[in-house]
């Protein structure tokens, strides 16, 4: 790997650097049997998965939410991921490719919509936190857009170039809040986006982090 020193990744956490499917569509089942709604598969999922999340929702019920039903909704999903995530890890490879990038000079940071104070004893929790100069999670409602939380994460970063930094996540969201900052992104299929869904977005599309880290350093170059 060639010497990076300028270039910035910003990672995704939930289906990025952290393999949490099964429990991400537990918890959505779960959501749904409180409302009465039959469970989706996780191809039904990767096809119809958006944000904001009520409108997710929008797309299996056949209609917004009420703020009630969100407000249940929302409490059951976070319940049952907290109780199932435990039995989910990284992604594999992952420690190897955030030393290695470190290790050539680049510098990275995590951005996530999981809520901060879950996200950062979970991070630390996997050995992998001193990779990132900053961890950000969520510290407002749920249900919001990635983009305003990506104006603030950067600018935290003061040495950081957008235009040198790349993002890298599991969905179209990522890549909006990218390009919102004047970053690149590159998006990853392991998470919880199809190929096909997040093809129409524009931006590189690859099958493993591993490959995903070399698009970074292309277009960071």
């Amino acid at each position: 790997m060639g010497k990076q020193s300028d270039a910035h990744i910003v990672w995704d956490w939930n289906g990025t650097l952290f393999h949490d499917n099964d429990a991400i569509i537990g918890a959505t089942n779960a959501a749904f049997a409180e409302l009465g709604l039959a469970p989706i598969t996780m191809e039904q999922y990767r096809a119809l998965y958006c944000v904001p999340v009520p409108k997710f929702y929008e797309r299996l019920m056949g209609r917004l939410p009420t703020e009630a039903e969100w407000l249940v909704m929302d409490e059951t999903f976070h319940r049952y991921y907290a109780e199932h995530r435990v039995g989910c890890g990284l992604t594999a490879g992952v420690a190897e490719l955030l030393a290695g990038w470190r290790s050539a000079g680049g510098s990275q940071s995590l951005l996530s919509m999981y809520v901060h104070d879950e996200l950062v004893p979970l991070v630390r929790g996997f050995g992998i936190e001193a990779h990132f100069i900053r961890v950000d999670g969520r510290t407002g409602p749920s249900g919001g857009s990635k983009a305003e939380h990506m104006v603030r994460h950067l600018a935290a970063l003061a040495d950081v170039d957008p235009t040198r930094t790349v993002v890298i996540g599991d969905a179209a969201d990522d890549a909006v809040a990218a390009l919102h900052v004047g970053a690149r992104a590159v998006l990853y299929t392991g998470g919880s986006h199809s190929r096909v869904s997040l093809e129409a977005v524009g931006v590189p599309v690859v099958d493993s982090l591993e490959e995903a880290v070399v698009e970074a350093q292309r277009l960071a170059a």
